[in-house]
């Protein structure tokens, strides 16, 4: 396969962070199809976890949106405040086009969410929105406190999005979804178990080009970068995107080792041993539970 490298600007502007992006979904499309809604912490979490198994989705035509908790307007070793929320809004929306989910970012700084009832109000609201059938977000025991938070409102929604008489203006869910988390490597007060793993091998190509479009974020180091990563030397920038594109192959490898069981379980034995990428996915004890037929309703990849 023909290697490709990406040199690329993302354009800095000034945003009104919070306002609903132009959608590339009818947000209320009544179609039938299983409606999916991914909430990350940070501007570039829900992609980590789950872009591949969104673009499998998208393939299928069910609707998905991702969510960011916070901006990201500190999550940079040299830029921060708006300039750099719009950087990190830039490249969420570049990953976006790319696969053609919705997204929108919440209006509260990076590094200082908290589980409050206003933010509960907003997660629960746009849960509600969506319609959610499937919510997707971080495991409330890790290291960031973003991560943690954004955990704990996803999980206190998971009852009040079915009662009618909280949030009264927006109508209640019938039906709660199902909550899922992302993978993590923390082990108290219990590892993460994969109870649904999902072959991305076709889609990992896209998943890459999502994830190296942000640009802030990995290429530059995020928060952990310097200098020293923006080499000036053509060669030298070559080698860092390949060295980028090559961890984040290494980390959904990563994850279909840990959890070849999990696919067998789904793909059946001769095609689980095939797969190199994986996303994978542990059902959270609130909300609704899902026997197996219905999920593989809701991740329609394992015929």
């Amino acid at each position: 396969m023909k290697k490709r490298y990406f040199f690329m600007v993302i354009p800095i502007m000034f945003i009104a962070i919070g306002v609903r992006t132009a959608s590339s979904q009818p947000l209320a499309a009544d179609d039938g199809k299983p409606r999916i809604l991914c909430i990350g912490a940070h501007p570039d979490d829900a992609e980590s976890g789950a872009a591949g198994t969104a673009a499998l989705w998208i393939a299928k035509g069910y609707h998905v949106k991702f969510v960011c908790a916070t901006n990201g307007d500190i999550g940079h070793w040299k830029e921060s405040g708006p300039a750099l929320a719009a950087r990190r809004k830039a490249e969420v929306e570049h990953g976006a086009k790319l696969i053609g989910y919705d997204f929108e970012i919440l209006d509260n700084h990076d590094g200082a969410l908290l589980p409050t009832l206003e933010n509960r109000a907003k997660i629960t609201r746009l849960i509600r929105e969506w319609k959610a059938d499937v919510v997707i977000t971080h495991r409330p025991n890790d290291y960031h406190p973003d991560h943690r938070y954004t955990s704990v409102l996803v999980q206190d929604t998971a009852y009040m999005v079915t009662v009618p008489k909280y949030l009264p203006e927006v109508p209640a869910l019938k039906i709660n979804p199902v909550f899922l988390y992302a993978p993590d490597r923390f082990m108290k007060p219990y590892p993460f178990q994969a109870d649904i793993a999902v072959d991305i091998d076709a889609v990992m190509d896209k998943k890459l080009d999502v994830l190296l479009g942000m640009v802030s974020q990995f290429y530059e180091g995020g928060v952990s970068g310097s200098e020293d990563l923006l080499p000036k030397d053509e060669g030298a920038r070559k080698a860092r995107w390949e060295l980028l594109r090559n961890r984040f192959r290494d980390r959904s490898r990563s994850v279909a080792d840990r959890f070849r069981k999990s696919l067998e379980e789904w793909y059946g034995e001769d095609r689980a041993a095939r797969v190199q990428y994986a996303e994978a996915f542990e059902i959270c004890e609130y909300g609704r539970r899902p026997d197996k037929a219905e999920i593989r309703k809701l991740f329609p990849f394992f015929d």
